[in-house]
């Protein structure tokens, strides 16, 4: 065990490594085990091959489709969603590790595997595929609209954190200036052909946010004060008495441990990569890393702060709750100067890079729809435009409910991803219950969340949680039922 004496407290950091250990043996045996599932083939061609178009479809090295597929699904959800999760106490830990290893990666893997079987459709077109063509139609809708306010999210967030950073002329230097300037930047990275932009500056992010998380995770092991261990985890630690541990920490932290977004990402690297050997460390890997850097941030947040009303008052400090001002505090006092740089590229560059595919994920989702070719670039102009258009109306919205709104869609969208996965893998004769667990603890998670929050039906705590077990129940015989039905007609 690691101990250093602080100046009250004597801290113990065993549940932390633990934890990290735990989700790099994930990656190394779970992550065999889902791969032999799928049953990865090294001799299929994939469709980076069988569809190369130079501009989507382009067979990229594994090392740039891992950071890309990376930076897509990171952002700073695993950064944010984090530091606000600690708040609840050690409970954190445990969904980060066990989310990710049992859900998040199984979760981004199959839905790139499958992907890259389907040549490289997009997600609802998946969905549709596997559960029908009404759920198609709604997962069109659902994952457009996630989409947009993803891209909606993740202009706002960089864009206030630049002018704060930046000297202000007026317009020039100001959110609007900076939201322009993002904007322009989205336009090109959702046009432009893959390799063009983001094949290209997104492993310099990439690296960066590693770079970042390894400086902190330093920072942890050198800087003395307490830090929770796991004998608290069942007890809640949120200085809110109103947020329950369930379902409150499980829509908090979705990038990181489970996170609908990445399924409408992976397809994107599925048309690039070159062997499906190599899904695990691309799709599943992507994810472990991803856990590893929230389990990093999630320690660093309430160590630095010394305390959960600590960090509370903290992320208050200028009026509203900011998790950037604590990524700030750690960065510049752990890291120093270049700590400073680091968290400019870590919190700006990291919303940014997952804004820019989420409207280039958009496109795609939209021409899948259309059946709309995409070669030429003034066909994708005719499909990208709307959506800007939108997303541009949409920044007029309260920042603080278009974040609640994205956090549940997020997480309800990997509802549908882990049924569709349950369904392709029963129909293939494979062990669905890795994704069927999973799929039935998200559907009581999310339903739960929509009927006791606030911005969804305000029920009473009992009646809420006991409608997402009702919900979860009845997907559960749904699906039984048709399980019952299918293996009857194979008989």
């Amino acid at each position: 065990m690691l101990h250093l004496q602080g100046t009250n407290k004597q801290f113990i950091m065993t549940t932390f490594v633990i934890a990290l250990c735990a989700l790099v043996l994930g990656y190394l045996i779970y992550g065999s085990f889902v791969e032999r599932v799928f049953g990865a083939d090294p001799t299929r061609k994939t469709p980076c091959y069988t569809h190369q178009d130079g501009v989507d479809y382009i067979p990229m090295p594994t090392w740039k489709v891992y950071l890309i597929q990376f930076l897509n699904i990171a952002g700073t959800g695993p950064i944010f969603g984090a530091i606000m999760g600690i708040l609840f106490g050690p409970a954190a830990y445990l969904w980060i590790v066990l989310g990710c290893i049992f859900g998040g990666a199984v979760h981004d893997y199959f839905s790139g595997m499958i992907s890259i079987r389907k040549a490289g459709m997009s997600l609802p077109e998946i969905v549709g595929d596997e559960l029908g063509g009404g759920v198609r139609q709604v997962m069109r809708a659902f994952s457009l609209v996630l989409m947009i306010l993803v891209g909606t999210v993740f202009v706002t967030t960089p864009a206030g954190l630049l002018a704060s950073m930046t000297p202000t002329w007026g317009f020039w230097g100001s959110a609007t200036f900076w939201s322009v300037v993002i904007f322009i930047y989205y336009i090109l990275a959702t046009l432009l052909p893959i390799d063009a932009l983001i094949g290209r500056i997104y492993p310099v992010f990439g690296g960066a946010l590693l770079i970042m998380a390894v400086g902190v995770l330093y920072g942890l092991f050198t800087h003395d004060n307490w830090m929770p261990e796991i004998t608290e985890a069942f007890t809640n630690h949120h200085p809110n008495a109103n947020l329950p541990i369930f379902p409150m920490l499980f829509i908090t932290i979705a990038c990181g441990a489970v996170s609908g977004f990445h399924a409408t990402q992976s397809p994107m690297m599925a048309r690039c990569i070159k062997n499906e050997k190599l899904g695990r460390r691309v799709f599943y890997g992507a994810m472990i890393t991803e856990g590893i850097v929230a389990m990093i941030w999630a320690a660093a947040a309430i160590k630095y702060a010394g305390g959960y009303g600590q960090l509370q008052a903290l992320l208050n400090s200028e009026g509203n709750s900011n998790p950037a001002l604590i990524v700030n505090f750690i960065c510049n006092d752990w890291m120093g100067t270049v700590g400073a740089v680091l968290a400019i590229l870590g919190v700006v560059a990291a919303p940014v890079t997952s804004g820019d595919t989420a409207f280039r994920c958009a496109r795609l989702i939209a021409s899948d729809f259309l059946k709309f070719r995409q070669d030429s670039l003034w066909r994708r102009l005719v499909i990208s435009l709307p959506l800007f258009v939108i997303a541009a109306v949409l920044m007029n919205i309260n920042f603080d409910i278009l974040w609640r709104y994205f956090a549940w869609f997020n997480q309800t969208l990997s509802i549908f991803t882990f049924w569709t996965i349950t369904v392709w893998l029963a129909c293939h004769r494979k062990n669905f219950y890795i994704t069927l667990f999973p799929g039935l603890f998200m559907t009581a998670v999310c339903t739960s969340y929509i009927l006791v929050a606030p911005e969804g039906f305000s029920l009473p705590y009992f009646w809420s949680i006991a409608g997402g077990l009702v919900a979860s129940v009845v997907l559960l015989v749904l699906f039984v039922r048709w399980y019952y039905n299918f293996k009857k007609e194979l008989a």
